[in-house]
């Protein structure tokens, strides 16, 4: 059994994405943006996606909307919907994600947005097989 306490495992990680669990259909993910971050605009082709926001504020843009998101907020990105989530306040925008089926490598821990970015386009942050 794996056990969280989700939020406060959350609040507690400075990296930009750490991968907590993986499983064969979905995986559960921390992220901490920082001021003025972002996730930066991206599409899932094949994947789902549910975020909950822990602490900060920030802007959810999904599918050419945008809606103000804050703790305890929760956005479903479904499969192939274009998005980003911004980073508008003073303080991280710390959230959990889980995606199904997974995205990122087993165990992954990105310290910044551009060595997730590096990592991505260096084909090692590819999602089990």
């Amino acid at each position: 059994m794996e056990h969280f306490t989700i939020a406060t495992v959350a609040q507690r990680s400075p990296d930009f994405r750490r991968v907590l669990w993986t499983g064969e259909h979905t995986q559960l993910v921390i992220m901490t943006i920082p001021a003025g971050g972002e996730i930066g605009e991206e599409v899932h082709e094949d994947t789902d996606q549910i975020l909950t926001f822990v602490s900060g504020t920030g802007e959810a843009r999904v599918a050419g909307e945008t809606k103000a998101v804050a703790q305890g907020d929760l956005v479903v990105v479904p499969a192939g919907t274009r998005h980003n989530f911004v980073n508008t306040g003073p303080n991280p925008l710390v959230l959990y994600t889980v995606y199904g089926p997974p995205e990122h490598a087993d165990q992954a821990v990105h310290r910044t947005k551009e060595e997730a970015d590096a990592a991505e386009e260096a084909g090692q942050d590819q999602p089990p097989a």
